[in-house]
């Protein structure tokens, strides 16, 4: 699991997935739940959310609505769907739970935001932890400034994105797997497979020329994007493919001076981790 991921509130572990482009954690729900009961066995908290759930869902509480279901790592290693959701609704689920330990939480939880609102604020800070965070992880310099430098290029189109009625995370995620697709010839998802990736983040795997290549498809669909002044889905998914095939040009010119591949199914995870491997591309 992502070392991001996990976060310890006392003695519990609790699963948490950050989302990239609303920016937003998302936390297992029968974590918290484990803590407010203060109940260490697994299937006796998720027991108690299921039935918090249905009575919610019968006096028309928004809050269960509000919930969302990501895959996590349980206890077995496997990965199953799970009840999850953002720090807001958790904090008004909190309140159905009758514990001694629903004002730490709460407290707990208003920490992330907190944390959240500082980085907001001075973006330096984030900044300095993530660059932290790869260095203790084995990233070379290089790599770290690539890595930075892509994410800047990732603010700068999701940004206009926000501002051309792009508003939902199921609208990001198609426009950036147009993108990604055009520019690769593989979807984001098939990507994360050859890496052999599961909750981890794409871009925290790719070599060097991925996350250049990556960049430069965004960058190509933002100016793109703007001189078009494309808005909405339909005009926005244009401008995607247009700005993917830019760097699909240029990956395919590079592939044929050097013949290596950009994309591979390199990683950063530990060695002795699988790696899917594609079939070969079909020639465009």
């Amino acid at each position: 699991m992502n070392e991001n991921s996990l976060a310890v509130f006392e003695d519990y572990k609790i699963r948490r997935v950050y989302d990239e482009i609303s920016e937003t954690w998302y936390f297992s729900v029968v974590d918290i739940i484990q803590v407010l009961i203060q109940q260490p066995d697994y299937q006796t908290a998720r027991k108690y959310w299921n039935k918090l759930k249905e009575r919610l869902k019968k006096d028309g509480s928004q809050s269960v609505t509000n919930c969302h279901q990501l895959k996590m790592e349980a206890a077995d290693g496997k990965q199953y769907l799970t009840d999850v959701a953002n720090t807001e609704t958790l904090l008004r689920l909190i309140q159905s739970v009758p514990s001694p330990r629903a004002e730490p939480i709460k407290l707990w939880l208003a920490k992330v935001g907190y944390e959240r609102m500082q980085d907001m604020a001075d973006p330096a800070r984030s900044l300095d932890r993530a660059r932290e965070y790869w260095q203790q992880h084995g990233r070379s310099e290089k790599w770290i400034q690539q890595r930075m430098m892509g994410q800047e290029t990732r603010n700068k189109l999701t940004d206009y994105w926000k501002d051309h009625e792009i508003k939902k995370e199921e609208e990001y995620a198609i426009l950036t797997n147009i993108i990604h697709q055009e520019w690769a010839d593989v979807s984001v998802k098939k990507h994360k497979e050859m890496k052999g990736l599961k909750t981890q983040n794409l871009r925290d795997h790719m070599s060097e020329a991925e996350l250049i290549f990556t960049a430069l498809a965004e960058l190509s669909t933002r100016q793109i994007a703007e001189t078009m002044e494309a808005v909405g889905m339909d005009e926005n998914k244009v401008a995607g493919k247009k700005g993917g095939g830019i760097a699909k040009k240029a990956r395919h010119e590079l592939e044929a001076n050097t013949g290596k591949k950009v994309i591979t199914g390199e990683s950063f995870l530990p060695a002795g981790s699988k790696k899917v491997l594609l079939p070969p591309r079909k020639k465009s």
